[in-house]
Order: structure tokens, then C-alpha cells, then sequence
């Protein structure tokens, strides 16, 4: 169920791009403070990178957009890369957001069936 519409079949993705755009940022945050951060750069790209992919997504699927389909399957490809990325490093909140992209990846791609 949408938020004002009676029907949004878009809305578990929605919900899980928008967690995993709020992951990323946090996460980027987080990375910011670590020391080791110039070993990070390639995650904190992809992290930026994933938290748009997602938002974008979001809004389209919010629009119900003709080519709604195809930013679940970018933001799918995307999600995936950044969780790579994420479990690459030890740090807990990297492992977090590793999970959480994982699971906004899952989502999309069920997104491409419907």
C-alpha cells in the first residue's frame, strides 16, 4: 500500500532503497571518520554512487515511471557492487551496509519479474 494510493505494487522496493540510501550515507559518514580512509576511497565512491542509485529508483517506482523497471535493474547492479565494496572492510558499520545493499539488490531484481 502506498502512501496516498490504495495500491503500489513498487512499495517493499521503495522501502528497501530508501533504507539502503540511508545505509550508504551513513556509512559514508562513518568512513569519513576512520583513519585508514585513504584505503577507502573506491568504497566511498561506490557508497555516494549506491545512495543516488537508490533515491533515483525510489522516485521513479514512487511515479509509477515507465522506466521504473530499468532503474530496479541499474540500482540492482549497482547495490551489489557498493555490498562487494562494503564487505571488503571489517569495520562494523561496512558489514552492515554490505547486508543491507545486499538485501535492496534482492529486491530490485524481484522487481524485474513483475
Amino acid at each position: 500500500m502506498g502512501i496516498i494510493s490504495n495500491d503500489n505494487t513498487y512499495q517493499s522496493c521503495i522501502d528497501a532503497c530508501l533504507k539502503c540510501m540511508q545505509a550508504c550515507y551513513e556509512c559514508f559518514d562513518a568512513c569519513l571518520d576512520e583513519e585508514n580512509i585513504s584505503e577507502k576511497t573506491d568504497c566511498i565512491k561506490i557508497l555516494i554512487e549506491c545512495a543516488k542509485a537508490c533515491e533515483i529508483a525510489a522516485v521513479m517506482m514512487s511515479l509509477n515511471g515507465e522506466y521504473a523497471i530499468d532503474y530496479c535493474e541499474v540500482c540492482a547492479d549497482v547495490c551489489e557492487q557498493c555490498a562487494d565494496e562494503c564487505s571488503s572492510f571489517e569495520d562494523d558499520h561496512c558489514e552492515k551496509c554490505a547486508d543491507v545493499c545486499r538485501t535492496c539488490a534482492k529486491a530490485c531484481e524481484s522487481m524485474l519479474s513483475e
